[in-house]
């Protein structure tokens, strides 16, 4: 097939067509490079998008290798959803054990490499010289400050943001959201090599059922540092005072659990606020359909995956305005966006106006219903597909 037809806008959105178009061009082996996979008791939204593209490049015949960090309970090498999974070296050993073995092909030849930065970059643009694609979810910036102590973190934010750029600025960088894209753009990343791909939502959040008699709300994620669910429980609390009978539902795992606990002990909340743990899909979609609200007190995201599955259930968010809650909601149109400080107010003026709290649900269904997972796939094969093109032009 010629570059002329690969490059034709006729198959912009069939996945078949671009991966059928990359094993005709011998791309039929990839590595994919992220710090940690689905199946890790620490996987967040980061895990569930690589899956969802790994899943269908090897549905559609490409050999999917997911190179990540050992997982206690977890077998060094496994299979998930068609591809093949290899946990090796810990959180931090997993950089440099990973490189070592594919720059000497102890893991096998791949055609084509995909390197998910999260926080801690690969360097590929160093050691591959193969068609390469990055996916960067988002700059971790504050985040580092809860991540590691002092210098570490300072270390971190340079290595993030002035150590590592300069190696990917002229590499294919994929995120998705325009909000990382700016912020990627403010790096000194070029234009013309970040795009921007949403994320997806999986089809089993949609509405159904019956909102819970009295005011509720929900928040969703892992329980770590950066997802400020303290702050959540706060905002609760100063809304409570407006709506008595107010309930929430905390929905995750980690490792401030017993924390949280004890915030919510100190509160009087253990009649009102209810920590559940990790749900199944099944539970989770009935919970997100009955709230009222879905909230979010992060401090940074790349995209905000519970706002966008609670809209996929007809429920509106009221979250933090960050970049990442600025792409999986718009304000003012699908949920409101606030300062830290006005969040148990937003909440309050959310609940309290009916119309408002409709308009808003209906306008998050509506705009969650545009985005699929298969076209995320598509957006991000379309762009290694690119970068294979490219390669083979340079290489003539």
């Amino acid at each position: 097939m010629t570059d002329e037809a690969a490059t034709s806008p006729c198959p912009e959105h069939d996945l078949d067509w671009y991966v059928h178009d990359l094993l005709d061009r011998g791309i039929r082996r990839i590595h994919v490079f992220g710090w940690r996979d689905l199946d890790d008791p620490d996987a967040g939204g980061s895990e569930a998008h690589a899956n969802e593209f790994m899943s269908r490049w090897a549905e559609r015949g490409l050999e999917v290798m997911h190179r990540t960090s050992h997982a206690t309970g977890l077998p060094a090498i496994d299979r998930r959803n068609g591809y093949e999974v290899i946990r090796r070296g810990s959180r931090y050993s997993v950089f440099p054990r990973a490189v070592i073995s594919e720059i000497t092909r102890q893991m096998g030849s791949a055609d084509a490499i995909v390197e998910i930065w999260n926080g801690v970059p690969w360097f590929s643009p160093v050691w591959c010289r193969r068609p390469k694609l990055t996916m960067l979810h988002h700059v971790h910036g504050p985040m580092w400050d809860q991540i590691l102590p002092g210098p570490l973190a300072a270390f971190g934010r340079a290595l993030e943001t002035r150590i590592a750029p300069p190696f990917y600025r002229r590499g294919l960088t994929v995120t998705p959201s325009d909000a990382t894209r700016d912020e990627l753009l403010e790096l000194g990343f070029r234009p013309d090599r970040v795009v921007a791909v949403p994320n997806g939502v999986d089809p089993a959040f949609c509405p159904g059922g019956d909102k819970t008699a009295s005011p509720s709300i929900i928040a969703v994620g892992r329980l770590a540092p950066v997802k400020r669910f303290d702050l959540v429980i706060d905002a609760a609390v100063e809304a409570r005072r407006t709506f008595p009978d107010l309930r929430l539902s905390i929905i995750g795992e980690g490792p401030l659990r017993d924390d949280l606990q004890r915030r919510i002990d100190d509160v009087g909340g253990r009649n009102w606020i209810e920590m559940l743990g990790r749900l199944d899909h099944l539970a989770l979609v009935d919970h997100y359909r009955r709230a009222w609200l879905v909230v979010s007190g992060s401090l940074a995201e790349g995209w905000g995956l519970s706002l966008t599955e609670g809209a996929a259930c007809g429920t509106p968010a009221v979250a933090t305005d960050i970049n990442g809650h600025r792409s999986s909601v718009v304000a003012e149109r699908t949920g409101r966006l606030v300062s830290d400080d006005l969040l148990g107010l937003a909440i309050v003026d959310v609940l309290a106006d009916d119309q408002l709290r409709r308009t808003f649900a209906d306008a998050a269904l509506a705009r969650a219903q545009t985005l699929t997972w298969e076209a995320s796939a598509v957006g991000l094969t379309r762009c290694l597909h690119a970068e294979v093109v490219r390669c083979s032009r340079s290489a003539r």
